[in-house]
Formats: C-alpha cells, sequence, structure tokens
C-alpha cells in the first residue's frame, strides 16, 4: 500500500486534540497504508509551504493530505499555499467533493475550496478540517482512489508513471 502524511493546518490544535487527523490517521492505517508523517501547522502560508514541500520531496512519501485552511477567511491559505507546488491539479475532486458535501451541507458547500494533486510524483490532497468534511473526502473519494483494486481506475496504479517525461515513451 502507500505511504501517507497527515498535516493539519489550525492555529489552536495540537496533536493531541486533533480529531480531523486522528479520523485521517485511524483510517488511512484501517485502508492498509503506512503513516509516514503527522504534523500540524498555524495558518500561514509559508510555514504550510515548507512543510509540504520537505514532504514532496521525500521519496517515502507517496501522499499527502493536509486538512483546515481551505475557507474563506483572512487566516485561511491552504490552496494558495500548496496550490504554487502542484505540477498538475486534479480538478475533478474539488469538484466531486463539492457535490458530494452539497448532499449533506448543502450550498455551504460552496465555501469550500479543497483541491487535489501531483507534484514530484506525490499525490497531495488539500481538505477541509471538519471531521465531516474528512470523512467524506477519505470514505466517499480518497480511499478508493489509492486502492489498487478500484476498477475501472484509480490513482495508485498511476504511481509508478508520475514522474515520466513527456518526451519519453511510456514503458
Amino acid at each position: 500500500m502507500l505511504s501517507i502524511a497527515l498535516l493539519t493546518i489550525s492555529d489552536s490544535r495540537t496533536l493531541k486534540n486533533d480529531p480531523s487527523g486522528d479520523l485521517l490517521q485511524e483510517r488511512l492505517t484501517g485502508a492498509g497504508h503506512q503513516l509516514q508523517n503527522r504534523a500540524i501547522c498555524p495558518d500561514d502560508r509559508y510555514q504550510i509551504r515548507a512543510t509540504v514541500s520537505q514532504w514532496i520531496v521525500d521519496p517515502a512519501i507517496d501522499v499527502i493530505i493536509s486538512n483546515g485552511g481551505t475557507g474563506l477567511t483572512g487566516r485561511d491559505g491552504s490552496p494558495e499555499a500548496i496550490g504554487p507546488l502542484l505540477d498538475k491539479t486534479i480538478d475533478g475532486f474539488g469538484e466531486l467533493f463539492r457535490v458530494l458535501s452539497y448532499q449533506s451541507i448543502g450550498t455551504s458547500s460552496l465555501q469550500s475550496r479543497c483541491l487535489a494533486g501531483v507534484a514530484n510524483g506525490t499525490f497531495l490532497f488539500v481538505l477541509p478540517g471538519s471531521e465531516d468534511a474528512v470523512s467524506t473526502a477519505w470514505d466517499r473519494l480518497i480511499a478508493a482512489q489509492l486502492n489498487p483494486d478500484t476498477h475501472p481506475c484509480n490513482l495508485a496504479q498511476l504511481r509508478s508513471r508520475l514522474k515520466e517525461s513527456a518526451d519519453k515513451p511510456a514503458s
């Protein structure tokens, strides 16, 4: 399975008081994945970017999942911090997440600026910080895409091809 790093973005949470991070850790280890790293980072785009950048270059990390900081307030800056680090975006992730969220929270789902993409061969998922949001994202989108048995296709099976060069044929 995959090696995953979790980053909670919050000015008030700690590793002892991080229910969304705990939920994600429980879900990913329950699915057979390995927790490679877990951290809390304040809502500061440069600290977020520094932590995520270190994980992107770590060959032991296949996936990075952040939670928190995707809203509209002045302190919410996760998309601005992580977006510029992406080599490619997975546009359908945010769209599907908002559709699924609409089923439980209605039009408030438009306030979510969650996103996903790939950087240096690492998958990144930028999620809202609520327990409902992370469970929706993991249970209804991410878990299946990180499972190599999901058909007709999944992100896990693309992992070995993420660093292919456009000028080289696929092997």
